[in-house]
């Protein structure tokens, strides 16, 4: 058994990638009981998907990491060759190490962000409602989420944190001269939508309205930010009205089109708008980018912007990663333990059949009328006989004085452990 972790994130796979291999929380159930189902070997499993990763994690033999990667490629219809220039195979201490920097925010765009601890948490959820967590991987999200508390807690790593949302509203500034004069659109309600909001309400713009598929979640929303709620279906027609767009929700196609914008671009007589997608896949189709006019950002884009503020959180990584160092020798030492149990219950096993024997015969002896001194003698001969029978058979079963020697001093370590070293005499 293995740990092996398969993925595409904002450092190997553009966008429009990452995009076609997004999952809504629905969807993730349903994915993981799929892939158990396809294997006859019914790995554990777990996927994390986000706007800037999917991560498939596993707990199965290395064998499987090549299949794996297949059916990956083929539950999206992207050819493998294309997939695999993008994804990296993690196995081993490498993947809980992944899987612990990730928790901790060190993997992330946003270095020390403690979103990903949420989405990371929910992920585990679904696998556990799905059947496919198992203990193993249990175990390492358990231990990278400890991890992750005491990276944050013991370290400075989410100080001066900048995020998309925050990166967002700066450059908004640097484009127009007042932010308290412009209107801002939020398409969606969700947590990304919710933090870019927080950002902006706190620029006091002119107006903001949250436009969204479900009116009530929108209302609810926009009543926090005393802003307008309004349907999404509305949002073609009323989109000249705003000077700030940022969208994020789950939709697989764009909800904003490029026919939409340059008729909004008409309307506002060429006044530049500043559009932000924070959703993967995309919100709003990419073409809207050659606009003049519009100012459109992704993901990817407001990379720069918070690596600036990431450079100042430096001086904490070196401690995190020894935190998270730790937590891996510890992970992998816990997966040394377990190869051994089945030897460990074998063994037990063994023990357990020598004790009946040696008990049965004991009883009948007993029963014979024999004395009970001389039975306790010959049921402790029994089972100390049958103990050292392998060991002592192996020793002089060795084909050569070297093969002797090793023999001689592994039954030492194990029987004699207080001894001297043995002279390998038989």
């Amino acid at each position: 058994m293995s740990v092996f972790a398969l993925g595409l994130n904002h450092h190997t796979a553009p966008v429009d990638l990452r995009g076609r291999f997004a999952f809504t929380p629905e969807q993730l159930g349903p994915t993981l009981k799929a892939l158990r189902e396809r294997f006859s070997l019914k790995p554990e499993a777990a996927l994390l998907s986000t706007c800037n990763r999917t991560e498939l994690y596993c707990a199965a033999p290395t064998e499987l990491v090549r299949p794996a990667t297949d059916w990956l490629a083929g539950l999206r219809g992207v050819p493998g060759d294309e997939l695999s220039r993008h994804l990296y195979v993690l196995e081993g201490p490498q993947a809980a190490r992944h899987a612990f920097r990730v928790a901790s925010g060190l993997d992330s765009m946003v270095l020390g962000e403690p979103q990903i601890l949420g989405q990371m948490k929910q992920a585990v959820r679904e696998a556990d409602a799905a059947g496919t967590l198992g203990t193993t991987l249990h175990q390492l999200f358990q231990r990278s989420f400890a991890v992750a508390k005491e990276v944050r807690t013991s370290t400075e790593i989410g100080a001066h944190s900048i995020s998309m949302a925050a990166a967002a509203v700066r450059l908004a500034g640097q484009l127009f001269e007042d932010l308290r004069e412009i209107k801002v659109l939020f398409v969606g309600a969700g947590e990304m939508i919710e933090l870019a909001a927080t950002h902006f309400a706190a620029k006091t713009p002119k107006a903001m309205a949250v436009a969204n598929r479900t009116l009530e979640r929108g209302e609810k929303l926009a009543t926090r930010f005393g802003a307008e709620a309004m349907r999404l279906a509305n949002l073609p027609v009323r989109l000249a009205e705003f000077d700030v767009v940022v969208s994020c929700t789950a939709s697989s196609l764009p909800l904003i089109g490029l026919g939409a914008v340059e008729r909004a671009l008409k309307q506002r007589k060429h006044r530049p708008m500043f559009m932000v997608d924070l959703a993967v896949p995309r919100d709003i189709e990419p073409e809207v980018a050659t606009l003049d006019d519009i100012y459109l950002y992704t993901v990817d884009d407001l990379s720069a912007a918070v690596q600036v503020a990431g450079e100042k959180r430096q001086a904490a990584v070196a401690q995190a990663e020894a935190i998270i160092e730790t937590g891996v020798q510890s992970f992998q030492h816990w997966l040394d333990q377990r190869a051994a149990v089945p030897l460990i219950q074998a063994l037990h096993r063994q023990a357990d059949d020598w004790r009946a024997v040696e008990l049965a015969r004991a009883r009948k002896a007993l029963a014979r009328g024999e004395d009970v001194e001389a039975v306790l003698e010959a049921l402790s001969r029994g089972l100390t006989q049958k103990m050292l029978h392998g060991a002592l058979a192996e020793l002089h079963s060795a084909p050569d004085a070297t093969h002797r020697q090793q023999i001689a001093e592994s039954i030492s370590r194990l029987f004699l452990r207080s001894a001297s070293r043995p002279t390998g005499r038989g």
